[in-house]
């Protein structure tokens, strides 16, 4: 310290005192009338602190110990003590119980998450830039990820661990215990009331900032990037994403939440939230199941015990499946892509080969599908719109870890649809049992309904078709190649033959460059895979492609305007 007996008298005569005060080191150029009330304890560092340059500048009743203060700060009322912290430059830090970091704290990053079986089977290991590809990998590919990817994971996560800091331009206010946790650059903490092992991170431009903490979050071993847990949410062993919340008392432990995810209220134990997963309800249950584009109605269940071996059970519902109130799935079970789920189903129903169903439970708790049915729906049509204009992430100029197909209508859910046609003519040969129903892999099927998702899944073809070959229709080349699969990697859909080769990789770095690739060429690839996979039948009928496509959008817009006059009843009735 300059002038070492000068300055420390001054200090000493406004409240402050030190172990040893030539372990104190003050720029030259701060305000000494600014520091106040403040007990140095082992090596610290003051940068300038200036009101000339910032109005509420200054350090008061707090203790500092083995710090490095930054230009600029506001350090207020934090009686516990800042132990073995950094603060940057014009960060604010007021009304805080503490703020300790130990040394070699992970700050949540390699932090092992038990998502879908609750036993740890299927283990996903956190870190920053973690995007819901990589994730859904190591969750469903568990032998890969412990006998490929881990031997390397450690050192690779050393080379991208967080530091032991409170970033620039950053804020904690009124808080509770913070041990352990780094906060990034331009991220505001207001009102937490724990937070223990755990990063909060931003990657937007600075005032843009997602990432944040509020009022009465208890959180621990966990990373939030550039995302928000606010009003009494309780979080233990979580990731949250980019543009993910968690708000209004929601719980969750064990769970990854990803892109533009929305859970509020309810309880998430063991679950993956892929993106543009909505929970808004309370008594609502989310346990040990992968879900993407899903929208659950309020006391949406599962179950994942038997009572015999452990929560070891598991479940996936693909994408935009949409649950109704009251709706129970006893996993493990699979469910097709948006598809509606009502009703108690206990039998572990596998409905992925008809999309677009309607399923309903019966009195036995046997699963009833009405396949198709969600096609004609204006709010299916709906929700691809407005998924692109609620991403979160969007001008907030990051980089995005998630990487999101929009389309309802893509090479996943249409190989399933054509592939269902092939099944459906099938079941219509056999007789309908003693209850009128024809059985398939467990699940009833009414032969009437059968025919009607003959009619409905054709008409989406030609609808898929005519907005992907234009008008007049011009078909591509086939490769003469068979035609390959495609997999919904959490909201990425890939050929399966890329996922094959990611398995084959040892490190994020190559896995995350391999994924952006697919996803770059996805339009390509799926002209490719269209010419493969849509045979001479098709061909044969592409001048019926522009009229079985209006035909499609005409039972839409009738279902939209059959909807609108309902409403217009229903208003009616409720009228003065």
């Amino acid at each position: 310290m300059a002038d070492t007996e000068g300055l420390a008298e001054r200090l000493e005569r406004q409240g402050c005192s030190a172990t040893d005060w030539q372990t104190v080191e003050i720029t030259p150029d701060t305000d000494p009338a600014l520091i106040r009330d403040v007990e140095f304890i082992g090596t610290v560092r003051l940068g300038r602190l200036d009101r000339t340059v910032r109005a509420d500048a200054g350090i008061r009743n707090a203790l500092l110990r083995d710090c490095i203060i930054g230009d600029d700060v506001c350090i207020r009322s934090v009686p516990g003590g800042l132990t073995r912290c950094t603060v940057g430059r014009g960060a604010t830090v007021e009304n805080v119980a503490r703020i300790e970091f130990e040394p070699e704290a992970p700050c949540g990053v390699g932090q092992i998450v038990s998502v879908l079986d609750e036993t740890g089977s299927r283990p996903v290991t956190i870190y920053p830039g973690l995007s819901a590809q990589t994730a859904a990998l190591m969750a469903r590919s568990p032998r890969w990820a412990e006998n490929t990817l881990r031997p390397g994971l450690t050192e690779w996560l050393d080379a991208r661990a967080v530091p032991h800091a409170i970033g620039d331009e950053s804020a904690v206010r009124d808080c509770g215990l913070l041990l352990n946790v780094s906060i990034g650059p331009d991220v505001t903490v207001e009102g937490a009331s724990r937070l223990v092992n755990g990063a909060i991170i931003n990657n937007a431009a600075h005032g843009r900032a997602l990432a944040y903490v509020g009022n009465g979050v208890d959180a621990e071993n966990f990373i939030v990037e550039d995302g928000r847990l606010d009003a009494g949410t309780l979080v233990r062993n979580c990731y949250i994403g980019q543009g993910a919340v968690l708000d209004k008392g929601m719980t969750a432990h064990d769970s990854l939440f990803f892109a533009n995810s929305t859970l509020e209220n309810g309880e998430a134990c063991a679950l993956f939230a892929g993106p543009y997963t909505v929970s808004m309800h309370k008594a609502t249950l989310l346990i040990g199941c992968e879900t993407s584009f899903m929208n659950a109605g309020s006391a949406t269940n599962q179950s994942n015990h038997m009572y015999k071996l452990g929560p070891v059970h598991w479940g996936i519902l693909e994408r935009g499946v949409k649950t109704s109130s009251n709706s129970y799935l006893m996993l493990g079970a699979r469910i097709g892509a948006f598809s509606l789920l009502m009703g108690a189903h206990k039998t572990h129903p596998d409905s992925t080969q008809f999309p677009f169903s309607y399923l309903f439970g019966d009195e036995r708790g046997a699963t009833v599908v009405v396949p198709a049915q969600m096609l004609r729906s204006c709010g299916l049509m709906r929700d691809e719109l407005k998924w692109p204009t609620r991403d979160r992430r969007m001008k907030r100029r990051l980089r995005f870890n998630d990487r999101v197909i929009f389309s309802v209508l893509n090479p996943y859910t249409v190989d399933r649809m054509l592939e269902a046609l092939d099944i459906i003519e099938d079941l219509l040969k056999l007789e309908a049992d003693d209850d009128r129903v024809v059985r398939y892999r467990g699940m009833k099927f009414a032969r009437a309904a059968l025919e009607r998702a003959r009619q409905l899944y054709t008409l989406a073809l030609f609808k898929y078709l005519d907005s992907r070959l234009g008008s007049p229709a011009v078909w591509p080349e086939p490769t003469g190649e068979k035609p390959g699969k495609w997999v919904d990697l959490s909201g990425q859909i890939i050929p399966r033959s890329v996922l094959e080769y990611v398995l084959t990789l040892d490190n994020p770095t190559d896995v995350e460059a391999e994924l952006d690739k697919a996803y770059d060429t996805y339009e390509a690839a799926e002209l490719s895979w269209i010419a493969d996979r849509f045979g001479q039948w098709w061909r044969d009928r592409t001048a019926l492609i522009p009229e079985y496509a209006a035909e499609f959008d005409r039972q839409v817009d009738q279902d939209r305007t059959d909807y609108l006059a309902d409403l217009a009843s229903e208003q009616a009735m409720l009228s003065l």
